[in-house]
């Protein structure tokens, strides 16, 4: 729900604060590079200091970013605020929690199931991230039942950020211990995988960082802030618009999961995420509002089918012992050029054409997609190179 709403409205509140459209990418990028190095440290010593006591501290941290939004917004050091406390403005989960998430989940279930275990707490994300969306035309509410000035009125909204992630802490509390590593043994660099598995992670990362580097120019929270200066579309109408967005992904998680059973991980992936990054680019082209939302739902009725089927597909090509740091590796260099591309983006809008990181981004993805298949279609996960117990 926090990751939603700092999606809608993160772009729109540092704009109105007064921070130029490169100060607005640097924000963002910051926090991702703070998620990233967080990220680092999970990968090598979550399991030995304990994944629970892990997720504990990250969410402590977190929670300081809303305490920052709050009473730092116009401040030069916002930027190093944000890398603390990881702020997160993709609208997207792309936190070390997450990494470490899915290192957990993928153990406690068999390879038939994993996919689908993956889609339902995808699902769970994105029904928290609608309900952030809508909260994002909190603002406006506060401003016209009390009276509040628009800054003021966004202070009050990202202090209940801070909130949400103490709320998050305290659940954490009460993870079963069936979450942790029994027997943990020190990471050192690649030296815990096998030579396989360390091949196969780097191929792996070499291209997410390529789709990560075109998603970063595509974060909620810049195209909100493109929505928003493109077409004058206010605050609680952008909510409704991205309420939408994350139903339409939550409900694509579980599609993906149906249909990943049918023509496998790999192809999922492909041929779902390839069409939404050409709707995508075709939304700057958009003569109006109405057409230009039409062609971003359909992209965003698609473009997360590949996360579940993604996730699930990494899991499967390594020991389950292997998995925390294969996470950890391949969403650090996520984070690290979803960061790049944001910064990125905020310079090219400001400087190039406000409509670029739509674009750029799009063509990004859309490379991706193309050696991705080339470069994996052989590469089969252990439910689709035998029959699973039923049969199947």
């Amino acid at each position: 729900m926090g990751v939603g709403m700092t999606g809608v409205a993160l772009g729109i509140y540092l704009f109105r604060a007064g921070l130029s459209s490169f100060m607005i990418g640097l924000v963002i990028g910051a926090g991702l590079v703070g998620a990233a190095l967080a990220t680092i440290v999970v990968s090598f010593a979550a399991d030995r200091f304990g994944r629970r006591n892990s997720l504990l501290v990250l969410s402590a941290l977190s929670g300081l970013g809303g305490v920052a939004l709050a009473m730092f917004a116009s401040a030069p050091v916002l930027p190093l605020l944000a890398f603390i406390s990881m702020l997160n403005g993709t609208g997207t989960d792309r936190s070390a929690s997450q990494a470490l998430d899915l290192a957990v989940i993928p153990g406690l279930v068999n390879d038939t199931k994993r996919t689908w275990s993956l889609a339902l707490y995808n699902v769970f994300l994105d029904g928290g991230g609608s309900l952030g969306a809508l909260a994002a035309g909190l603002p406006i509410v506060l401003q016209h039942r009390l009276g509040q000035s628009p800054l003021a009125s966004y202070r009050i909204m990202f202090f209940g950020y801070s909130v949400l992630y103490l709320l998050v802490a305290a659940a954490y509390l009460f993870l079963s211990p069936a979450t942790e590593i029994a027997h943990p043994v020190p990471v050192k660099l690649a030296s815990g995988i096998s030579p396989q598995a360390r091949k196969t992670v780097a191929r792996l990362t070499a291209l997410f960082s390529l789709d990560a580097f075109g998603g970063g120019f595509l974060t909620d929270a810049l195209v909100a802030y493109w929505f928003f200066r493109r077409f004058g579309v206010p605050e609680h109408e952008l909510g409704l618009v991205f309420f939408a967005v994350h139903i339409l992904n939550a409900c694509s998680h579980l599609g993906a999961a149906w249909l990943a059973r049918r023509i496998g991980l790999l192809n999922t992936m492909v041929l779902t995420h390839l069409p939404s990054s050409l709707f995508l680019m075709a939304v700057p082209f958009a003569p109006s509002f109405k057409w230009a939302v039409a062609l971003f739902l359909c992209r965003e009725a698609l473009v997360e089918m590949d996360v579940p089927t993604r996730q699930s597909y990494v899991a499967a090509l390594v020991a389950p012992s292997e998995r925390t740091f294969t996470s950890g590796v391949t969403n650090l260099a996520r984070n690290v050029f979803w960061a790049v591309g944001s910064a990125v983006a905020g310079f090219l809008m400001q400087s190039l054409t406000f409509s670029a990181p739509l674009l750029v981004g799009g063509g990004a993805k859309v490379t991706y997609d193309v050696i991705l298949y080339r470069s994996f279609r052989r590469l089969k996960p252990p439910e689709e190179r035998q029959p699973s117990p039923d049969g199947r």
